[in-house]
């Protein structure tokens, strides 16, 4: 953060609100005995960031169960199109209620488009239909693939789950941005190398760490193996010129604390994860600093 702000080229983005940024950066982070990548300078709400990941997992891409479970993270690219298409300057409280209480308002306005999830368990094919006609085939579950190939042949090279579908991005609220996970045993551990193509490090970083971290714990675990390391990579790795006083205030404190993550159950699949799975201890954050969500 610290770099990014004091040496990042300040730019132009997409969203108008400009920002600094350093493009190629790398994070390492060990997740052997527990170990886990929360950020003690500000307060990680890690269990919204587990919630999101399990969401995933599920290959939904509609925010109503995301808001059911009282996880709002994913409403403002909603929310956005539903005020430019209609007109109706509602609040976001009452949005996120009403995509809740009504099934068919959620349906035509809580759908974010083929997301994350439906990528990494119902990746589309398509099958000849004759007369040079194609039809909807069978959906790739990209990751019961991994975690088969971790078990069965753990030298590959191909243990990759990946998000980016560029035949469907127009039809995503937002094209992925932690978009390539691959997979990698030594010995008897297993480590992550996640490559993020576009990264908010003030907002988004903490909440991406924590989430494949996770996600690496769930797959060693299933696929019998120790968790090594996450190796995260980032390509635009950014701070939003409108965060500057959330990013004056975490840089002014200093980390503290030793935060572990415990899986309390080993289900029998990677989808039968829940929340009551995952316990954190150590976890003493210095307190909650918010900053605008730049859609």
């Amino acid at each position: 953060m610290r770099r990014i702000w004091e040496e990042g080229d300040e730019r132009v983005d997409r969203t108008g609100v400009g920002t600094r940024a350093l493009f190629g950066t790398q994070l390492r982070c060990d997740l052997s005995d527990g170990r886990v990548p929360l950020l003690t300078t500000k307060r990680v709400f890690w269990k919204a960031a587990a919630r999101e990941m399990l969401w995933f997992l599920t290959g939904e891409t509609n925010i109503r169960l995301l808001l059911r479970q009282g996880v709002t993270i994913w409403s403002d690219w909603p929310l956005k199109k539903y005020r430019e298409a209609s007109g109706d300057d509602i609040a976001q409280e009452d949005f996120e209620r009403r995509i809740v209480e009504d099934a068919d308002f959620a349906a035509k306005w809580g759908d974010l488009g083929p997301v994350y999830g439906k990528q990494w368990v119902d990746w589309p094919t398509y099958e000849p239909a004759g007369d040079g006609h194609f039809k909807a085939g069978p959906g790739i579950n990209q990751v019961a693939q991994v975690v088969e190939s971790l078990r069965n042949n753990p030298g590959s090279r191909r243990h990759i789950i990946e998000g980016w579908n560029v035949a469907q991005l127009d039809e995503m609220a937002l094209p992925p941005c932690h978009k390539t996970y691959q997979f990698h045993v030594a010995g008897d551990r297993l480590s992550c190398v996640l490559y993020q193509r576009s990264c908010d490090v003030a907002l988004g970083l903490p909440f991406n760490l924590f989430g494949a971290a996770l996600l690496t714990r769930m797959i060693s675990e299933q696929a019998g193996y120790e968790p090594g390391e996450l190796v995260w990579m980032g390509g635009d790795t950014h701070l939003y010129l409108n965060h500057t006083d959330l990013i004056e205030a975490q840089l002014a404190r200093e980390p503290s604390g030793d935060p572990r993550l415990a899986i309390t159950r080993q289900p029998p699949s990677i989808f039968d994860y829940r929340i009551e799975d995952f316990e954190v201890s150590g976890y003493q954050p210095q307190g909650t600093l918010k900053a605008p969500v730049a859609v």
